[in-house]
C-alpha cells in the first residue's frame, strides 16, 4: 500500500539594511515600492518554505543541501526559480505533488489583494496546486516589529508504485 508523505517546510528573512536596498519578492511576485528581505538568493520565504516542504516530503534533504550558500550559482536566484527545481528533483526521487500550503507570517505587504496571483505563480512553478494564507503575530516577535517575514509550509507527496516497490527491496532484510 502507497501511502502519501507529508513534508513541513520553515524560512525567516529580514528585511534588507536601509544601507543596502533591496527589491521585495515574495510569493514569486515583485511587491513594488516595498523593502525587501536580505538573502542568498531573492529571500523569497513563501518560495523557500513550499520548497523545504517538498524536500522534507520526499526525504531528500533541504533548501541549504540543495542551493545552500556554498553554491555561488543561486546567489540571487528568484523563489520560483528555486520551487521549480525543488518540485524537478522531487519528482526524480520519485514522487508527485499533490499539494504544497504556506501560511505567511508578517506584517506587511498586504498580501489578500494579490493573494490569487501568489498562488498561480508559485502553482506554475511547482507544477502542483500551491495555496498560500497570511496572518500577522499581532505585534509580537521580529515579525511584530516589522523586522522580517516567516513562512510555514506543508506539502504532500506521493510516491510512484514502482520507484516505492524499488525501495521496498533495498530494506528488506
Amino acid at each position: 500500500m502507497i501511502l502519501p508523505r507529508t513534508g513541513i517546510g520553515v524560512d525567516t528573512h529580514a528585511f534588507a539594511a536601509d544601507d543596502s536596498p533591496a527589491p521585495l519578492w515574495l510569493a514569486g511576485l515583485l511587491w513594488e515600492g516595498e523593502r525587501g528581505l536580505s538573502g542568498h538568493s531573492d529571500g523569497d520565504a513563501v518560495a523557500h518554505a513550499a520548497a523545504d516542504a517538498l524536500f522534507s516530503a520526499a526525504g531528500v534533504g533541504d533548501l541549504g543541501t540543495h542551493f545552500g550558500t556554498d553554491r555561488p550559482e543561486y546567489a540571487g536566484a528568484s523563489g520560483v526559480k528555486l520551487l521549480g527545481e525543488a518540485a524537478r528533483i522531487v519528482r526524480e526521487a520519485g514522487f508527485e505533488i499533490g499539494n504544497v500550503a504556506v501560511q505567511l507570517i508578517g506584517n506587511r505587504p498586504k498580501f489578500s489583494p494579490r493573494r490569487r496571483e501568489a498562488e498561480v505563480a508559485l502553482s506554475i512553478a511547482a507544477g502542483a496546486p500551491v495555496s498560500v494564507s497570511a496572518t500577522t503575530s499581532d505585534g509580537l516577535g521580529f515579525t511584530g516589529r516589522t523586522e522580517g517575514i516567516t513562512a510555514i509550509a506543508t506539502a504532500l507527496v506521493i510516491q510512484r508504485e514502482h520507484t516505492a516497490s524499488a525501495r521496498r527491496d533495498t530494506l528488506e532484510p
